[in-house]
Order: structure tokens, then C-alpha cells, then sequence
């Protein structure tokens, strides 16, 4: 199963999406301005996929939205969790925090308000904020069954599905403040989408992500080169900390980011960049 939340005839709806992609099917839901947030706390409950509200629409038809355009609460992100991104990082001004194989994952947040669809432009701060303006191709976990210290054995019993995200990066802002969340949560640097793919139609665990600036193919990783698994980035996020239906873990990058270049190729007005996940689907944003 596929859904999504997105514009038509004035309208937010929810719905499904069919397998190839091409057409969507609204579903009689009462409140559609949360995207499909709703949805996932309703069949966490035990609750039956609503029935069809109208007719299927062409899906070049509708403005998809991000599926949780209006996020419970600030997503959780991984940091360097690729072996081959942590490698490429190893010579630039994170190279003294860089993850260990025995060690615990990196966790920062983002702020749920920068969010934006999978289509929306994403706006660069400007100069006097920063610079350095870099893209991150990720899956993001979203959780469907919540719960509080879940076991690594489990924890795949509480993911609903994935979706695509860009964690989009101020590097030097990141430098500046010693800390990675204001860098990452200026307004519209969280593209989402093109909509959610349940967990029993794809395995998170094992596929490709791949990511593209101005039609350039810089990143091309597998989730099995992942330095923590899904399960043990649930496990650690659960640690103390109740996850709820809807929740968001941004499970990390793979190699290619604009920093790992020499000399770095930060993002300018006018770049669009692609990213695309076998089983999911892709986003596009133009920087803007």
C-alpha cells in the first residue's frame, strides 16, 4: 500500500496510490489537514483502511503534499550511519566525530515546521545566514505501532512504512554552533515524499537510494551498508523516549555529499536536486 496526502480542486485529501504509481484514490477521511498522520494513528489503533471517497485521479493531476506535512513533533535523524559517507567525512571538520562500528548512532532532530512537499522549492537562508548549502539522500522510517524501549528483535513490528526525505544541511552552521539542529532545520529544508510505502511492500532493510544535482548522479548507496540497522536505530530512539504512530526516523546518507567533494560543490539558487528509492519513489526540489 501506498499514501499520500496532496491538493485537488481546492481540496486536501488522503489517499492511496496504486502500484505503478499513476493513479491516486481519495479515502473518506474526516480531517485531511494533518496529511496522513491521521490515518497511521487510526490503523495503529486496529482501525480498517477507510473506504474510497471519490474518484481515482491521474496522479499528474493532483499537487502531492508531504504525506506528514504536519509532523507529531520533530523528526529523529542519524548521522553519518553510511561506512562510506563516515569515510568521506574523515578529512573535513567533522573528522573528530565520526562514529565508531562499536559505538552508539548520532541523533539530532529537525524541526517538524520544515517540512515541505516533494515537490515545493526549498529556500536558501541567504548569504549572511550561510553558504554552505549541502543535500542528504535518505529513507526515512516512519513509525506505524509506537512504544518505549522496543527491543531490537521487535522493533520491525512497529514500522508502518518509508518514505523519502532530503536532509538538507548548513554545513558551516552547523560548524558555527557545535551542534547540528539549527543547521538543519531552516525553514523548507526537509522535502518529503512522493508518499509513504507500507512495510510489507518493501524491505527498508536492503535497497537502493540514489541522488541526483541538476541531473548529475552523485549518490548511489544500499541500505545494507547502513553502520546501524533499523532495528537498532528504533531500538535506540525507543531508549526512555515513547515513539508514537506517525513518527519519524531519518535513517542517515550515503556517500556523495556536496562537503565530500574537493573542493566541496555546495548547493546555489537554481540546483535541483533528485532523489529517488527503489520502492518508494522519487522527490524533486529546485533550490531556490
Amino acid at each position: 500500500m501506498r499514501i499520500a496526502s496532496w491538493r485537488w480542486g481546492g481540496r486536501l485529501q488522503v489517499g492511496t496510490i496504486s502500484p505503478d504509481g499513476r493513479e491516486a484514490t481519495p479515502l473518506a477521511l474526516a480531517d485531511a489537514s494533518r496529511g496522513v498522520l491521521p490515518l497511521i494513528e487510526a490503523l495503529a489503533r486496529g482501525a480498517s483502511l477507510p473506504q474510497p471517497a471519490g474518484a481515482r485521479l491521474p496522479v499528474e493531476a493532483i499537487e502531492l503534499m508531504a504525506p506528514l506535512h504536519r509532523p507529531l513533533r520533530s523528526l529523529f535523524c542519524i548521522g553519518r550511519n553510511y561506512r562510506a559517507h563516515a569515510a568521506e567525512l574523515a578529512t573535513t571538520v567533522f573528522r573528530d566525530s565520526l562514529p565508531k562500528e562499536d559505538a552508539w548512532p548520532i541523533v539530532f532532530t529537525k524541526l517538524a515546521d520544515c517540512v515541505v512537499g516533494p515537490r515545493d522549492p526549498v529556500r536558501l537562508p541567504g548569504a549572511a545566514i550561510t553558504t554552505q548549502i549541502d543535500y542528504e539522500s535518505e529513507l526515512a522510517i516512519v513509525i506505524g505501532r509506537g512504544g518505549r524501549d522496543i527491543a531490537r528483535a521487535r522493533a520491525m513490528d512497529h514500522v508502518f512504512g518509508y518514505t523519502v526525505v532530503n536532509d538538507v544541511s548548513a554545513r558551516d552552521v552547523q560548524v558555527r554552533h557545535q551542534q547540528w539542529d539549527l543547521g538543519k532545520s531552516f525553514d523548507t529544508f526537509c522535502p518529503m515524499g512522493p508518499w509513504i510505502t507500507s512495510a510489507d511492500q518493501m524491505d527498508g532493510r536492503d535497497t537502493r537510494v540514489r541522488g541526483w544535482v541538476n541531473g548529475e548522479l552523485r549518490q548511489d548507496g544500499r541500505t545494507q551498508d547502513m553502520i546501524f540497522d533499523i532495528p537498532t536505530l528504533i531500538e535506540t530512539c525507543s531508549r526512555g523516549i515513547t515513539l508514537y504512530p506517525g513518527d519519524v526516523i531519518a535513517t542517515g546518507t550515503p556517500s556523495g555529499v556536496g562537503m565530500g567533494f574537493k573542493p566541496p560543490k555546495w548547493l546555489a539558487a537554481g540546483d535541483v536536486v533528485k532523489i529517488e528509492i527503489d520502492g518508494i519513489g522519487a522527490i524533486e526540489n529546485r533550490f531556490e
